[in-house]
């Protein structure tokens, strides 16, 4: 049998700073790359299908929430926490290809929700173990993505579909 106690050791306050901000940079980098070159339908949905194998922690029994807490942590991250990227993310055609407008809004959507998650994560640190406030982190992650991507492939779709000017 697997020994997952390991798991439970609390880390120093210093390293559960280092790991959040560096996957936040990580994310504003990929941003600033992504919105270099012309989108396609494989950028759009190979974020969140690669993402979706996070999922795959929940063999584990450590990760296991309750099927209403996954369930709302889902909803929030599509209705709440999306909204903003949605707000932020704009296609347009340039020529013959669909270019992410950029804005200078979104990136502080990202650091809004660097805050809340690491906010929300020190909380429910005190209430839960760290595998289960992971599993609701990423459980709220997915549903923003997901309803984000879905929005921006429609967008595309539209965009594709319409005649180039």
């Amino acid at each position: 049998m697997l020994n997952l106690s390991v798991m439970s050791i609390p880390f120093p306050s210093g390293a559960r700073l280092v790991g959040p901000i560096l996957g936040l940079l990580a994310v504003l980098a990929w941003r600033v790359r992504e919105a270099r070159g012309p989108v396609s339908v494989k950028k759009i949905i190979f974020p969140p299908l690669g993402m979706a194998t996070g999922l795959s922690m929940f063999l584990l029994p450590v990760f296991r929430i309750p099927w209403l807490w996954a369930l709302g942590a889902v909803l929030i991250g599509a209705l709440l926490l999306a909204y903003p990227l949605l707000r932020t993310t704009r296609l347009e055609r340039q020529g013959e290809v669909i270019m992410m407008r950029r804005s200078n809004a979104f990136f502080a959507v990202l650091l809004g929700l660097f805050a809340i998650r690491f906010a929300a994560r020190g909380y429910l640190d005190t209430i839960l173990s760290g595998q289960q406030t992971a599993a609701l982190a990423y459980l709220l992650a997915l549903g923003m993505i997901v309803r984000w991507r879905t929005q921006m492939y429609l967008e595309y779709r539209a965009l594709v579909s319409s005649p180039a000017v």
